[in-house]
C-alpha cells in the first residue's frame, strides 16, 4: 500500500484545471483532464492541458442557439400552462437562483407558479429577510416545510459523524420536497434552476433538459441510506418510527411517471449566469446580498441563508481540498468575471479559513464539543491530500 493512498476512491494525483481554480479532487463529478475531454467536446486545445469538464462544457455553452432553446421552453410553458390553479412548482429559498427562475417564468413568460422551501436548519437574519422579500415583494405563493426538529437533528449528526456531511439530509429534503408538493397537488411540471452538471457532475447530462429519475427510483423504505446509516439501523436504535421520515423518503418513479410528473432545468433553456441572476434577484424580488463576505470566500450573496451552509464548505475543504472559494471562483472565472490569476489569489486568502461566526451553534445544534468536533474531522483527511507536521495539519497539494 503506498504510503499517501487515497480516501473516497479520489485521484491520488492531484492534478488542477488549466483554466479555473477546480481539481480532479471534486466530489459527486465526472471531471476528466488532458485531452480526453478536449476531444469529447471537440474543442482544439493542448493535449498537455488539464482541462476540467466544467470548463469544456463552458466552451461549448458559448456556442449554443440560445434563441433556439428560449424557442423549445415556450413550446414547453404552453404545454403545461393552465386558465386557473398552479401550472408549476418551484423548490428554493428566495435565494439568488430560485429568486431568478421563479420571478421569470412568473413574469415574463406568464406561468403561475407554486413556490415550496424546505427550511433551512438554522435561518440566518439575512437568509429569513430574503425568503420573506422573495414572497412580499417579488409576489409568490409559498410552501415552507419545516421538517421534524428532532428528526433533522438527529439526521445532520449522523451526515456530520458518518460522512462528515452535515447538510446531507437538508439536501435530500431539497430534492424530494418539489416532486412531493407536484404529487400531493397535480401540478404536473416542476423548474429548478441550473443543472449542477453544469459545475462538472456528469457534465454529459446537460445535453438533457430534465432532472435524472434515478434519486427517485426507491424501493425498499427500510433500506433508505440517510446520515450514512440504512434507515432501519436508525428505527432499532432510536425511538422513532417510519413515518417520522416521511419526508425524507423520495416518491416512487412510477408514481411520477403515472402522474406525467416532469422535472426541468431552467438553466438548459435560459443561459445561465450566477451573477446575472443576482443583479436579477436583487431588481426584482428584493433579495439583498449580506453586509459581509461569506466564511471561507470572498462572496456576500450565495448560499448565506442557513447558519450550517459554512461549514458544509469547510467540511469539503477536508475530505477534498477544496473549499468555498474554489467553487466560487471556479464558476466565476468561467463567466468572465475574474480572471485565473485572481481567482487563485482568492483560493489561497479565503479557501481554508474556519468559520467561526456560528460555530458555538453548530456544535450546540449537532450536541457535540469542540473536542469531539476536531477528531470527527480530522478521521475524513485523506493522508494524499494532508500531512500533520506536530500539531498543525498542511495540505500537500495547492493550487498556488
Amino acid at each position: 500500500m503506498k504510503k499517501n493512498f487515497s480516501m473516497y476512491g479520489l485521484p491520488e494525483d492531484v492534478i488542477f484545471c488549466s483554466k479555473c481554480v477546480m481539481s480532479n479532487q471534486r466530489p459527486q463529478s465526472v471531471v476528466e483532464f488532458k485531452n480526453s475531454s478536449n476531444q469529447k467536446f471537440g474543442l482544439n486545445i493542448d493535449a498537455n492541458s488539464s482541462i476540467c469538464d466544467a470548463c469544456n462544457y463552458n466552451e461549448t455553452k458559448k456556442k449554443i442557439d440560445w434563441k433556439k432553446r428560449e424557442d423549445e421552453l415556450l413550446k414547453l410553458l404552453e404545454k403545461f400552462r393552465k386558465p386557473n390553479g398552479y401550472d408549476c412548482v418551484i423548490p428554493g429559498s428566495g435565494g439568488k437562483d430560485s429568486a431568478y427562475t421563479a420571478h421569470i417564468l412568473k413574469y415574463k413568460y406568464g406561468m403561475n407558479p407554486l413556490t415550496v422551501t424546505w427550511a433551512p436548519h438554522m435561518y440566518t437574519d439575512i437568509g429569513w429577510k430574503n425568503f420573506d422579500n422573495w414572497i412580499k415583494v417579488g409576489g409568490f405563493d409559498n410552501i415552507l416545510f419545516s421538517p421534524n426538529g428532532k428528526v433533522h437533528k438527529l439526521l445532520t449528526k449522523l451526515a456530520f459523524k458518518n460522512l462528515l456531511h452535515p447538510f446531507q439530509p437538508f439536501i435530500i429534503g431539497q430534492k424530494i420536497i418539489g416532486p412531493l408538493i407536484a404529487l400531493k397537488f397535480n401540478i404536473p411540471l416542476i423548474f429548478y434552476g441550473e443543472n449542477q452538471a453544469e459545475y462538472g457532475n456528469a457534465v454529459e447530462e446537460n445535453a438533457n433538459p430534465q432532472m435524472d429519475s434515478k434519486f427517485f427510483s426507491q424501493k425498499n423504505n427500510s433500506e433508505i441510506i440517510l446520515g450514512g446509516e440504512k434507515l432501519s439501523n436508525i428505527l432499532n436504535k432510536f425511538k422513532f418510527s417510519l413515518n417520522d421520515f416521511e419526508p425524507y423518503i423520495a416518491p416512487k418513479i412510477d408514481d411520477l411517471i403515472d402522474k406525467k410528473i416532469e422535472q426541468r432545468y431552467l438553466g438548459y433553456y435560459l443561459k445561465w449566469d450566477p451573477q446575472e441572476c443576482y443583479y436579477y434577484a436583487a431588481k426584482n424580488t428584493g433579495f439583498r446580498p449580506n453586509t459581509e463576505r461569506t466564511e471561507g470566500s470572498y462572496s456576500k450573496y450565495s448560499s448565506i441563508d442557513d447558519k450550517i451552509d459554512p461549514f458544509h464548505y469547510f467540511l469539503t475543504h477536508i475530505k477534498f481540498g477544496l473549499g468555498r472559494a474554489s467553487y466560487d471562483a471556479a464558476q466565476e472565472i468561467r463567466n468572465e468575471k475574474i480572471t485565473r490569476e485572481e481567482g487563485i489569489n482568492l483560493v489561497k486568502k479565503y479557501d481554508s479559513e474556519f468559520p467561526k461566526k456560528y460555530f458555538k451553534e453548530f456544535l450546540e445544534y449537532i450536541e457535540i464539543d469542540e473536542q469531539e468536533f476536531f477528531s470527527t474531522i480530522d478521521n475524513f483527511r485523506s493522508p494524499h491530500l494532508w500531512k500533520k507536521d506536530k500539531e498543525e495539519w498542511r495540505l500537500l497539494k495547492k493550487i498556488y
